[in-house]
């Protein structure tokens, strides 16, 4: 997937719910998850919110989303280990039973599958970039994924961005769109995938589409409460 410029977090006032991490059970091992939930202990909380961090990435990067967002539900963001299966064993492990789920840029994809694999499980789906690519876009990522690197090693910093790119021009992420039949909301930051994620409407003209003035990494770091309160506003309408 294409790399998420950085930001520099800013201090934010200190939410109710503390962001924590831990390990559960899946079918390929432990799966490393961050997670937040009420101060209240959650027995009259929201529905559940599943994070998935851009490709490559952490689950880290929503640390401050899980902050405020788990002040009024649970809230998790697994740490990727490239097996869809393992998500849908997470939600089995923790007897979820309705959830909504949240896909960053390369998450989407990931957040689509899971939707689609388990749509009574799956109420409310939320993107936050979407890497919609053109053919043409399509062809260059292909072709920048093929470029020769150097081998210094094996196994390189980039091969992971250089693996997700490639399987961002591989995979059918419009016809697979195309087949949800959960509500949509689709935050549309300022960034690379501006154009990309236009056009999710053209394949789901109903989704709700929503802009923010900053890319998603400054969004995420500055101010994290807008995905929070937009995301909010859809889950509980």
């Amino acid at each position: 997937m294409l790399p998420m410029p950085r930001a520099t977090p800013t201090q934010l006032p200190a939410p109710a719910a503390r962001a924590r991490r831990g390990y559960f059970e899946c079918r390929y091992g432990q799966l490393h998850v961050h997670h937040a939930m009420p101060p209240g202990g959650g027995f009259e909380e929201g529905t559940p919110l599943l994070c998935f961090h851009d490709l490559p990435g952490s689950g880290r990067v929503f640390t401050r989303l899980l902050a405020l967002a788990g002040e009024d539900r649970s809230v998790y963001a697994p740490d990727l280990p490239g097996f869809g299966e393992s998500d849908g064993d997470f939600l089995d492990n923790m007897r979820l039973r309705n959830i909504a789920l949240l896909g960053l840029r390369g998450g989407a994809v990931p957040a689509t599958e899971l939707a689609l694999a388990r749509p009574n499980q799956v109420s409310r789906v939320v993107f936050v970039s979407v890497p919609l690519l053109s053919e043409t876009e399509r062809q260059a990522a292909r072709s920048q994924a093929s470029s020769p690197a150097p081998a210094e090693s094996a196994l390189r910093p980039g091969d992971a961005a250089r693996w997700a790119l490639e399987a961002a021009a591989q995979y059918p992420l419009r016809e697979r769109l195309a087949r949800l039949g959960q509500r949509l909301l689709v935050l549309r930051p300022h960034d690379d995938l501006w154009e990309a994620t236009a056009r999710v409407r053209e394949v789901l003209p109903g989704a709700r589409l929503t802009e923010l003035q900053h890319s998603a990494s400054e969004v995420l770091a500055h101010a994290p409460q807008r995905i929070v309160e937009a995301a909010r506003e859809f889950l509980r309408a």
